[in-house]
């Protein structure tokens, strides 16, 4: 039966029309998929890039949780600031298994001339250590045997230092051998945010050291390995109501192997749905050049539509044979993508696996999949069914007509329900699978706004350009009217680059105005360093000694001590819900204080502040905008763990903080009969005098660390210099993802001159018919294009700077900076690509014969 008599005979059962229309696409699809090149393309892009960063956060993650054992040093641990378990409670913690404990606090590293000193993370641990994995020294010697003779330290200190393994480095009091030098720990990830190089010490060292005093922040790790060596994930997750039961009011913070650090899962989770936008909005991007390969694959086969339909065949077999082929399509291009996609991790692997602190663990999880598909086929089916659409409202002799009259009408209302069902679809879909529902309606809010401001200018262009006046220059009159032109090139070049450069300023702009914060965001008198454990018998003196160093120096202290909040309104704190991006309040022990006033750089927004020598019941103020994500007022109840004892406390007040100005401030401020009587330290803000020079600078801070060694002063620009070098990481990986974004710009913008590249052809014979060279012919092509790419590279910086602005101001909450160099680089990069492109188009065009397409019209 040949494809017409299918098409004229009944078709019968409804049972029939799928084995038709199949059998009717596979025909049509045998003559190849040559116009279907970049809609393969850009569906295999996003989908790559979706599928991509859902395999290397995969990877990951199953390597974090499989390594889980080795990276927390143990089947769980138990943490808590101050206090070292002794006794009884020591006892209940044996009694689990085998135990290891660790010591791990802030300190100064000093040359034993006194000559140089620099912060270090100095770590205590006994013979047990590490129960899991092994810490690895550069002589190859066991880590105990190294500190029986002494420390062990890392390389970056010695090179700080200028020392060597041999020398003596004096840690506290007193002086040490370096026995050997550290080339890697097992469980150094899942420790806190750390700020200078690892010094490893045995925990006798430790206690002779004379760092241990009350109050001293030295953070006390208990490592368990059960019993039973093989305990399931169901029996561990016991584990901890069984150890809070056991332990009531220790203040002990429990992780175990499934998830070793929190922390750090948040990190991969939100920087993997991120990149995934990013990816979506690749894949949103070749959505142009989608419907643009689906509208010229339908117009190419108008005849043949044509035909069908004066043959018999229905609207509806007719769409449906052609969204048959238009899915077999994109299915090639989404498994194209989804290979490459998993290909991926294990080339960033192979590259850069060695730099990696966990072991990646090749796998894929059904979400990262489910979401390729989703996204991959949604996209396609969104910008397909439009355009196919409006073939099912056209007559036969429409058709025909067609080519000399192009019908605009719309499509069906069931076909234009269904795109923007799709639509709605993929906009839950994100929501859906997103951790934070307020950035998924950002980044939806904002890709709707980005296409509906560049398709508005690519109309408003082409208006424009058909009413304005043609100048006498006949090439600059060409360039316009190409630009007016109905199938011309402005809506797909303004709707793909602009879309795609607008990422690439916001994402530039975010990054200036992040680093700009960090460098220069300070306030004009920001303290230049922060000093803890500084003991309270010692403050005065502390702060006569930088003066009489320094002159001019100010010296700020307020008391500190380290407490866990277990009680919100009677209710544990597992309790309550929070916005990731809050979660820390709740996470681990806080910083905590005591005052007769309110701290510098707050002010009271609700309640009163307690009266000097009160002596009543604990009260606390608590941070205001925290307090109201808790839903926490005045006269509710907190508890906190300090020293192993519950505190509990009535809200007096709630304050705004100005925390960017680096002033001494925490969550919560408690009246001083609540806390004057733990033993505590004090945590010092010092402001040098300006212009002091560094030596200077040097002089006075190993002065105070000689004279006190218990000390422990942290450099704020070296602080900032710290995280600024883990945000530079992070937004590396962000502008790459990005660039994918402005490449499947660079695929629509092809597959728009490939489309428009027959009527440039017969424009061109035409006019070098009528005598046009190929001067005059290039040089109105080049400024159709410089007018494309400067009007929407101009439009993107602007849109990309306000989205820029409130992305930083709003979510970021940091000021927003503007930069040029961003702009330069979207006009840059726009003018690059749209001449690149389009050279290589205008050189097909000028090469071509005329005679063949003359006789061929």
């Amino acid at each position: 039966m040949t494809a017409t008599e299918t098409l004229v005979a009944p078709i019968g059962a409804r049972r029939r029309t799928l084995p038709l229309l199949f059998g009717i696409a596979a025909r049509e699809l045998r003559s190849g998929i040559s116009g279907f090149r970049i809609f393969i393309a850009c569906v295999a892009l996003g989908v790559m890039v979706i599928t991509g960063v859902g395999a290397v956060s995969d990877a990951l993650r199953t390597g974090f949780e499989s390594q889980g054992e080795a990276l927390l040093g143990g089947d769980l641990t138990l943490t808590r600031t101050h206090e070292r378990s002794q006794g009884e409670e020591r006892e209940k913690i044996d009694s689990l298994g085998w135990v290891s404990e660790t010591a791990t606090m802030r300190t100064m590293a000093r040359r034993p001339d006194g000559g140089d000193q620099a912060l270090a993370e100095l770590k205590s641990v006994d013979e047990a250590y590490p129960l899991v994995g092994e810490v690895e020294l550069e002589d190859g010697r066991e880590l105990y045997e190294a500190l029986s003779e002494g420390a062990v330290v890392d390389p970056t200190l010695l090179e700080r230092l200028k020392l060597k393994v041999g020398d003596e480095i004096e840690i506290g009091a007193i002086k040490l051998k370096i026995a050997s030098a550290l080339k890697a720990e097992p469980d150094g990830l899942t420790d806190r945010l750390t700020f200078g190089p690892r010094v490893f010490i045995s925990d006798a060292t430790l206690e002779q050291s004379e760092l241990l005093k009350p109050g001293t922040l030295v953070r006390w790790r208990y490592a368990v390995k059960l019993e039973d060596g093989n305990v399931s994930d169901a029996a561990l997750a016991g584990m901890k109501p069984k150890i809070e039961a056991m332990l009531p009011e220790a203040g002990f913070t429990v992780m175990d192997r499934r998830e070793p650090s929190p922390r750090i899962s948040r990190t991969l989770d939100r920087l993997r749905e991120f990149l995934t936008f990013i990816g979506l909005t690749a894949l949103l991007v070749g959505g142009v050049g989608i419907a643009n390969a689906v509208a010229t694959f339908i117009d190419k086969r108008r005849k043949v539509i044509a035909t069908m339909k004066s043959i018999g065949a229905t609207s509806r077999m007719v769409l449906g044979i052609f969204l048959v082929e238009v899915l077999a399509v994109a299915a090639v291009g989404v498994v194209i993508g989804l290979v490459l996609g998993l290909l991926l991790p294990y080339g960033l692997n192979a590259l850069f696996g060695g730099l990696l602190p966990i072991e990646a663990k090749m796998s894929v999880s059904t979400l990262s999949i489910v979401t390729a598909l989703v996204y991959g086929f949604g996209v396609a089916l969104l910008f397909t069914l439009w355009p196919l659409g409006r073939v099912e409202r056209v007559s036969a002799s429409m058709l025909f007509r067609d080519e000399v009259a192009p019908d605009k009408r719309w499509p069906s209302a069931t076909m234009m329900a269904a795109t923007f069902a799709i639509a709605l679809a993929l906009a839950g879909f994100a929501l859906l699978t997103s951790d934070s529902t307020r950035i998924a309606f950002s980044f939806i809010g904002g890709l709707i706004v980005v296409f509906a401001v560049f398709h508005a200018q690519g109309v408003a262009i082409t208006w424009a350009a058909r009413r304005v006046r043609r100048p006498r220059q006949p090439e600059l009159a060409l360039a316009i009217a190409n630009i007016g032109a109905p199938g011309g090139l402005t809506r797909s070049v303004v709707l793909s680059l602009g879309a795609g450069l607008s990422l690439l300023v916001a994402v530039a702009l975010a990054d200036a105005s992040l680093v700009r914060e960090l460098q220069d965001g300070l306030p004009t008198r920001a303290p230049d360093y922060f000093m803890i454990d500084v003991p309270k018998d010692d403050m005065a003196a502390v702060d006569a000694l930088l003066k009489e160093n320094l002159p001019g120096t100010v010296v700020d202290a307020e008391p500190m001590l380290r407490g866990r909040l277990v009680r919100l309104k009677d209710k544990p704190v597992e309790e309550f819900k929070l916005a990731p991006e809050d979660e820390w309040v709740l996470n681990g022990d806080r910083g905590l204080s005591y005052s007769e006033e309110v701290p510098k750089g707050s002010r009271l927004v609700d309640g009163e502040w307690w009266p000097k020598d009160y002596a009543g019941e604990p009260l606390v103020s608590f941070e205001a905008r925290l307090a109201e994500k808790l839903g926490l007022k005045i006269g509710d109840e907190v508890t906190v763990n300090v020293l192993g004892r519950n505190v509990t406390a009535k809200i007096a007040s709630t304050r705004a903080v100005k925390w960017e100005n680096l002033s001494i401030n925490f969550v919560m401020v408690f009246s001083p009969n609540t806390l004057a009587g733990a033993p505590h330290n004090l945590l010092a803000t010092v402001t040098l005098p300006e212009n002091t020079s560094p030596a200077a600078e040097n002089a006075a801070m190993r002065a105070m660390g000689h004279d006190y060694p218990s000390v422990t002063a942290i450099r704020v620009k070296d602080m900032l210099s710290k995280v600024g070098s883990i945000f530079t990481q992070v937004m590396t990986a962000v502008r790459g993802a990005g660039s994918l974004t402005l490449l499947a710009g660079a695929l629509v913008l092809a597959g728009a001159l490939a489309t428009a590249q027959r009527r440039r052809i017969l424009e061109a014979v035409i006019l070098k018919t009528l005598g046009a060279t190929r001067r005059r012919i290039l040089t109105a092509h080049f400024a159709e294009y410089l007018v494309l790419a400067t009007v929407t590279a101009l439009v993107a910086a602007v849109v990309g700077s306000i989205a820029a602005a409130l992305v930083v101001t709003q979510i970021m909450k940091v000021s927003f900076s503007f930069s040029l160099g961003a702009v330069g680089l979207a006009l840059g990069l726009s003018m690059a690509l749209v001449f690149i492109f389009g050279s290589a188009g205008t050189w097909a065009v000028l090469r071509a014969p005329p005679v063949p397409y003359l006789r061929s019209e």
